[in-house]
């Protein structure tokens, strides 16, 4: 199975379980999804620490939503693991003085200038995904099913545009160096 489907799975499947039911029935079964992820991951050894956070994430704020029976909490579920793994990366770069995500990326030789690069821009990126979130959940006035719709599909293609943006930068750079 593709990597990017098995870290979009719990997402995709919310999605769809919200347009034919409701956001507490789409939240228990991103739960759901989130631990049959776990458990794939766990048995074909590709675990890391983001999902056990996003795990951590979705159980905390999609249990309160549906304890609760109130959709604030899995809507502030985005923004507080962006802001989490933001927080994560400058942990990283100003308390260890380490790019962290040099050890996400494993294999890719960069030079320290550019891994630090690197890091600043994901940890601005992640921080404005937290409070482009926040704005559209709380703040515009939008209902929930755009919100949704925007937390899965526009938040996702923000995602990749920027990675693609990443990956040329990068490429240009790894280039260079190969030649």
């Amino acid at each position: 199975m593709p990597s990017l489907l098995i870290d979009f799975f719990p997402l995709l499947l919310f999605f769809v379980v919200f347009k034919f039911s409701d956001i507490f029935v789409a939240t228990a079964v991103a739960i759901v999804a989130s631990i049959v992820q776990i458990a794939f991951l766990y048995w074909n050894k590709k675990l890391a620490v983001v999902h056990w956070l996003s795990l951590a994430v979705i159980v905390i704020f999609g249990g309160l939503t549906i304890a609760l029976h109130d959709e604030t909490f899995i809507k502030w579920k985005p923004s507080v693991l962006y802001l989490a793994f933001a927080l994560v990366l400058l942990a990283g770069k100003l308390i260890w003085r380490r790019d962290l995500l040099r050890y996400v990326m494993k294999g890719i030789e960069l030079p320290d200038r550019i891994w630090s690069g690197l890091t600043w821009a994901w940890t601005i990126f992640f921080a404005f995904l937290a409070v482009l979130n926040w704005a559209v959940a709380f703040h515009l006035g939008l209902p929930t099913e755009t919100w949704v719709t925007f937390k899965v599909w526009g938040i996702l293609i923000i995602i990749l545009l920027f990675s693609l943006g990443q990956g040329l930068i990068l490429a240009r750079y790894l280039q260079r160096e190969e030649s």
